[in-house]
């Protein structure tokens, strides 16, 4: 009968911790090694896993992409006042060297639009009946941009690459096992990954994203309570469509973000004043 002493025991405790343990020094590197960004609008440092540059970049290089395979809108009332908004929301924001703002308008009937790093923005004509107003355009234009100048997109690459490099470490540990339940574990682990680290920091974005749009929004000269118009609109546009619970969703319920929003308001409008208009 083979027998496994006490020492040969912890002896392969030992080795498979090993390339947990490289893991997470690697993790430990990527961390530290990467860009700090304090957010000037909520005083939340954060680390990003690409340079401002980079970011540029990759969001132009998207924003083409997008509008070469789109049907863009350039003159009419639909454009005329996607430019007027996001131009007022522009002079709200402020001078950054890093954003070099761009609209298109996209013949689509898709009920969205978003700002790629670097202020490329892209607007889909399907959600302009659900905003309806200047100031239900601004909400949404406000949050997108946010994602943008909060660098959202960058501290997700870091957060997606950490968490790969930690899985990679852990599935090292487990090559002793057979492959069903390596599987089996690497699942799991997955998705304590994916529903506890992943998407709680998808919805803290879109929350902060909500956060500085409304400032945004206030500095614009908008009425911040068109926000919560907008989102209910929002959600009756769902209609049937019911949301998936919270914990699995990477955006805040409706019912979440316009109490958020209605919160949030009393403070803003006592703390922000309209910026000086510029030409629209």
């Amino acid at each position: 009968m083979p027998f496994d002493s006490p020492i040969a025991g912890r002896s392969r405790i030992w080795w498979r911790l090993v390339p947990i343990v490289i893991g997470l020094a690697v993790v430990g590197y990527q961390y530290i090694g990467a860009p700090r960004f304090t957010n000037p609008e909520t005083g939340r440092s954060a680390r990003l896993g690409l340079s401002e540059n980079q970011e540029t970049t990759l969001g132009l290089q998207g924003f083409r992409e997008v509008v070469s395979q789109s049907r863009q809108v350039t003159s009419g009332p639909a454009y005329d006042t996607v430019v007027r908004v996001s131009r007022r929301l522009q002079n709200a924001i402020g001078a950054d060297e890093h954003m070099k703002w761009e609209v298109a308008v996209l013949d689509d009937p898709q009920q969205n639009a978003f700002c790629l790093p670097g202020g490329k923005i892209c607007v889909y004509t399907g959600i302009l009946p659900v905003t309806r107003t200047d100031a239900g355009l601004a909400v949404v234009l406000g949050h997108e941009m946010a994602h943008a100048t909060c660098h959202h997109g960058a501290e997700r690459v870091l957060r997606q690459n950490m968490t790969e490099t930690a899985m990679m470490g852990v599935q090292g540990s487990l090559g002793d096992l057979d492959s069903g339940k390596q599987r089996a574990l690497m699942g799991l682990i997955g998705a304590g990954a994916q529903y506890g680290m992943l998407l709680p920091f998808s919805r803290t974005h879109e929350s902060e994203a909500d956060h500085v749009g409304l400032k945004y929004l206030v500095r614009a000269g908008y009425d911040p309570q068109e926000a919560v118009a907008f989102w209910t609109r929002m959600a009756e546009a769902g209609g049937s469509n019911k949301q998936p619970p919270e914990f699995m969703s990477t955006h805040p319920l409706h019912e979440t973000r316009i109490r958020q929003i209605q919160e949030w308001i009393p403070e803003i409008v006592a703390t922000e004043r309209p910026a000086q208009r510029g030409p629209e």
